[in-house]
């Protein structure tokens, strides 16, 4: 888990509202958004999940899916017709981007065809194709979203790939934007692209663990694994409770740099390529206001998103108690409305280390020239989470095929998890439940046997 601190006010923060899933088009293993593999259809691994421990019936689409950009001075609509922020034409961004930014767009069918070669940078590539604005005014805050990472860096192969597959065959971006969405849109669409859950994302773990205990298995909260080794044809596990753990198979899901230390001694291969996985970290602030205080004042939609090329703190700001329904419901016997803006990005993160204040303070600032908002919340809530995001720079999947083929080579041995191959919450279940095939299918000592042998 990533390395979580939170602090609040007497009061603040009793019900924590959260984005949490996304049902978008999928890949065998992918990551909705930033799925690593040509997306086919729309991604039900968080959903199922919620249904198989009992918290259908809480399922819930966003009351309202319209957001806007906070930039040149305004709240803009968010564009249509558009992947990760690429346009298919210039029309799309008009008032988004400045005139010349508009113009370059259309130079795209001038320029020679690109080579993408294995993978590129989503923002080098689209700002060589489409201009530095479309990366910077749309791009960047939209992929900041999903890593709060780098446009510049990120891999467009791993975070893109409908598109990526799409301008290989296309020698116009615009083009090949228009090829992914019509790919898209063909596609049945049986339901929501989002859902949330009632009562926020915290409560689908909780429930996880009750149906693993429920079914026999055995969940060890506070213990921390400080080694891994082979033995007897199985492994063993030592514990800081000075214990040691016999296992037929074992399955790492843990953030990159303990995984690395793990596999030190057994996998140095793997442990290398996963140690030189980065992190960025992030801070959410979520405040509570007297509804009253708000009449008239926040602009329709579920929040907006911040450039960094504005120069702001925030990085985007959710109206929670507008965008889900059983946020909405939670705060308003008390008559309170609740919002959040997220703080750091990669590169960018001196601000998550201020004090608790002081985000609020800034938080409030941004909102305040944002919309107008004067009002002083009753309650906030600040929780860090430290090394919180995996980045995925261009060459990302090549590493990721290399760890997996070293870890392939001890038996019984699997590594899952956001490091890998997507970061978002359906990609990690789809992780995990390709680890545990994995493992269910292998031989054990005891049988010898096949699928549903191994533990």
């Amino acid at each position: 888990m990533p390395r979580r601190r939170s602090s609040a006010r007497p009061g603040g923060g009793r019900r924590r509202p959260g984005a949490w899933c996304r049902t978008s088009p999928r890949s065998r293993r992918g990551c909705g958004r930033a799925s690593p593999r040509p997306s086919s259809s729309r991604r039900p691994e968080a959903a199922d999940l919620a249904r198989a421990v009992g918290l259908g019936d809480r399922l819930q689409p966003p009351a309202t899916a319209s957001a806007a950009v906070w930039t040149r001075g305004a709240l803009r609509p968010m564009p249509k017709g558009h992947v990760m922020g690429v346009p298919a034409d210039a029309e799309s961004l008009a008032g988004l981007l400045s005139p010349e930014g508009l113009a370059r767009i259309d130079r795209d069918r001038e320029l020679p065809p690109a080579d993408l070669g294995e993978d590129v940078a989503v923002g080098r590539y689209v700002a060589d194709r489409l201009g530095r604005e479309v990366v910077d005014r749309l791009v960047e805050p939209l992929l900041g979203g999903v890593y709060a990472g780098d446009a510049y860096r990120i891999s467009m192969r791993a975070a893109v790939p409908r598109l990526f597959e799409a301008a290989r065959r296309h020698t116009s971006l615009l083009d090949a934007v228009r090829a992914a969405l019509e790919e898209s849109r063909a596609q049945p669409q049986d339901g929501p692209v989002f859902l949330g859950i009632a009562g926020g994302v915290g409560t689908l773990p909780l429930a996880v663990a009750d149906a693993v205990r429920a079914g026999g298995g055995e969940l060890r909260t506070g213990t921390r694994a400080l080694g891994l080794a082979r033995a007897d044809g199985g492994w063993r596990v030592r514990t800081d409770r000075d214990e040691v753990l016999a296992a037929d198979a074992v399955v790492i899901a843990t953030p990159a740099w303990s995984t690395a230390e793990l596999l030190a001694a057994e996998c140095p291969a793997a442990a290398a390529e996963i140690g030189r996985i980065e992190y960025a970290s992030m801070a959410l602030v979520t405040l509570a206001f007297r509804r009253t205080d708000l009449e008239g004042v926040l602009p329709d939609g579920s929040g907006f998103l911040v450039p960094a090329a504005d120069g702001r703190t925030i990085k985007a700001s959710t109206f929670s108690g507008r965008k889900w329904r059983w946020a909405d419901e939670a705060s308003a016997d008390e008559g309170l409305f609740l919002l959040r803006t997220s703080v750091g990005r990669y590169g960018d993160e001196d601000h998550i280390h201020r004090e608790d204040g002081e985000l609020v303070e800034v938080s409030l600032r941004d909102l305040g020239a944002a919309t107008g908002l004067a009002a002083r919340p009753v309650a906030s809530t600040v929780t860090r989470w430290i090394g919180g995001l995996p980045q995925y720079p261009v060459g990302h999947l090549a590493r990721t095929a290399r760890i997996r083929a070293e870890v392939a080579k001890l038996p019984g041995l699997e590594v899952c998890g956001a490091a890998y191959d997507g970061v978002g919450i359906p990609a990690c279940i789809a992780d995990g439940r390709r680890a545990a095939d994995v493992i269910i299918a292998m031989p054990t000592r005891a049988t010898g046997g096949g699928e549903g042998a191994g533990q």
